[in-house]
């Protein structure tokens, strides 16, 4: 039998300037090293043909299959605030679109398939290193419930790319409900193509905001649902302590799903300005500025619609500060009713936003574990000896602050077990530790040993089990693994 792909191509079908027409340069000896079998089921594919010769070379990018409409797309964006009127897909080649299982249109794009006329004078190659990390944290997003691109597969190519030295390389398969982004909008924008933002803006409704075609005024309620998505999402990544870590406009998804893990991490100890990105060198995307940075994003989008809103600027303008006004309350909303779960309150009282803060506080003071904090908090709500004092520093402050809590925990009716198993099903026992992400990639890189890798994907897919045969998994990097800091995948 022969791979078929179901393509039922939409954006392909678009205006030209919307893409550039370009097929994966074939590569020397693909091998598939990993594919998320359950995934694709999902998409109506064969899983065991997947991992044929012929899926192989597919997937790597050395053959094209039938029914694919190969594009890289345009956009331009905002890099660390400043403008580059073109970007696009440098280094990644939409195969087509697939409609799920459950009627969602899906893209099926490949990550370092070769050049493309976007491609800014790169090879368009992807390194194995930044493939299995992309793999690893958008697949545990996933697991812990967070919109997200997809990893359907990883392939290596027999060739290597050159970066700071020779690497394997290799070709993510990236699966998302689209790959359309604010800087998408803003190449259209930019070029003052009125209708290409109108086109585009029409495509986006009938994609992902449907209930919106017959709205009374749909570009304004496009620009409302984008930024709801958006809120709620950005509260998401804080309550797992996950940064993005390159929150540019071609990296902001108009579907709301987490898109392009360059130098992304989650944080061990809990610090509010953290950041790890090597090229962030000002802070731009520290953990707690991804709220400021994600409404920054959204008025650039805002301004691109700003035609479609009305002929009068000052009109439309004042109708978007409107919407972008929204912001605020729904992110903070978002994340007030996460951290409530994270210490498991049921109800609301005068104080506890004071008490959780200050919770917080003395995690960030005492260098207490995020995650490790709030898993062991759950278990402190059957158990006054669980560690989570553990975490601290200066185990006092846990005290204090643990003491008001359990006089506010048992104004509840709930029973301890309740509250704990309320609790761990929002606070993860495992996340992809930077320490952990870095030891598969050096053991595939270095031996061609995927057996960590395929470990750690098992242990993070369920991460709010306990899993007492993979516990190390849950420990905190000894100071001499620590990571301090994460590089992009170009």
């Amino acid at each position: 039998m022969t791979v078929h792909f179901p393509f039922q191509n939409s954006y392909s079908a678009l205006p030209d300037s919307f893409f550039a027409r370009v097929a994966p340069t074939p590569v020397a000896a693909p091998r598939l090293i990993k594919l998320n079998r359950p995934l694709a089921v999902q998409l109506g594919l064969d899983p065991d043909l997947l991992e044929t010769a012929e899926g192989a070379a597919i997937l790597a990018g050395k053959t094209v299959p039938d029914g694919a409409d190969p594009i890289a797309m345009a956009y331009a964006g905002h890099q660390f605030g400043q403008f580059v009127p073109q970007l696009g897909d440098g280094r990644a080649i939409l195969l087509g679109e697939v409609i799920d299982k459950d009627g969602v249109r899906r893209d099926i794009q490949l990550k370092g398939s070769g050049p493309t006329p976007f491609s800014r004078r790169g090879d368009g190659r992807a390194a194995l290193g930044p493939v299995l990390r992309e793999y690893i944290v958008s697949e545990a997003m996933y697991a812990l419930g967070i919109p997200t691109t997809r990893s359907l597969a990883a392939a290596v190519t027999g060739e290597h790319v050159i970066r700071e030295t020779a690497l394997p390389g290799a070709v993510l398969t990236r699966i998302a409900s689209s790959h359309i982004r604010v800087g998408t909008f803003q190449f259209f924008a930019v070029r003052r193509d009125t209708e290409a933002v109108r086109r585009l803006a029409d495509h986006v409704i009938a994609r992902h905001y449907p209930e919106l075609r017959d709205a009374e005024r749909p570009y304004h309620e496009l620009l409302a649902g984008v930024v709801a998505r958006q809120a709620e999402l950005i509260a998401r990544w804080l309550l797992v302590g996950f940064i993005h870590g390159v929150m540019n406009t071609d990296n902001s998804s108009i579907s709301g799903e987490t898109i392009d893990y360059g130098p992304c991490a989650f944080m061990d100890a809990y610090n509010p300005a953290q950041v790890f990105s090597s090229i962030d060198e000002m802070g731009r995307y520290a953990y707690a500025n991804q709220p400021r940075i994600a409404l920054w994003n959204l008025t650039r989008l805002a301004e691109c619609l700003l035609p479609l809103f009305s002929d009068e600027q000052e009109k439309a303008v004042a109708e978007a500060q409107d919407i972008l006004g929204a912001f605020s309350e729904i992110f903070s909303t978002a994340y007030q009713a996460g951290l409530r779960k994270k210490v498991g309150l049921f109800t609301e009282r005068e104080g506890d936003d004071t008490l959780i803060q200050d919770l917080l506080e003395a995690m960030a003071k005492n260098q207490a574990d995020f995650t490790l904090t709030f898993r062991k908090l759950g278990d402190s709500a059957v158990d006054d000896s669980a560690d989570a004092r553990a975490q601290f520093m200066e185990p006092a402050a846990f005290d204090e602050w643990s003491g008001r809590w359990r006089a506010r925990i048992a104004l509840e009716p709930q029973s301890a077990a309740e509250r704990q198993a309320a609790m761990h099903a929002v606070n993860p026992a495992f996340i992809p530790r930077n320490h952990r992400v870095e030891a598969v990639i050096q053991a595939a890189v270095n031996d061609d040993d995927y057996a960590p890798f395929e470990e750690l994907v098992q242990v993070l897919a369920k991460p709010f089990e306990d899993q007492p045969e993979f516990a190390a998994y849950a420990d905190p990097p000894l100071p001499d693994q620590r990571v301090l800091r994460t590089f992009c995948g170009t």
